[in-house]
């Protein structure tokens, strides 16, 4: 990528606004114990075995409705069944989003 170029004034206005900026001291303190960093550090989710709990819970009743439904061929089973297995969907893609957040140490680089 090309470095744009500034011309004589912008540089001279970039180099007033740095100079106002470094005799603020009260500012150049605060900077000095900033962390580099493009966005707040949030608190990481804790994985809970609650989760897994829940999803091994509601994959054992989907592949229950799986069964009934393939069995019986009620209309009823088998909506149950692909709202049941949409939830076990969710929460598995949730508990793998948490866990390999876990594993990175919480951080998103942003392109």
């Amino acid at each position: 990528m090309d470095e744009a170029r500034l011309s004589a004034y912008e540089r001279r206005v970039l180099a007033e606004i740095e100079e106002e900026l470094s005799a603020d001291d009260h500012l150049a303190r605060r900077m000095a114990g900033r962390r580099p960093s493009h966005r707040p550090r949030l608190p990481r989710p804790r994985i809970t075995a609650r989760g897994g709990l829940a999803a091994t819970v509601l994959g054992t009743a989907t592949l229950t409705l799986l069964v009934l439904a393939v069995a019986t061929s009620a209309p009823a089973l088998i909506w149950g069944f692909a709202a049941a297995w949409m939830m076990t969907l969710t929460l598995l893609l949730r508990l793998v989003v948490r866990w390999t957040r876990h594993r990175t140490g919480g951080g998103r680089t942003d392109a």
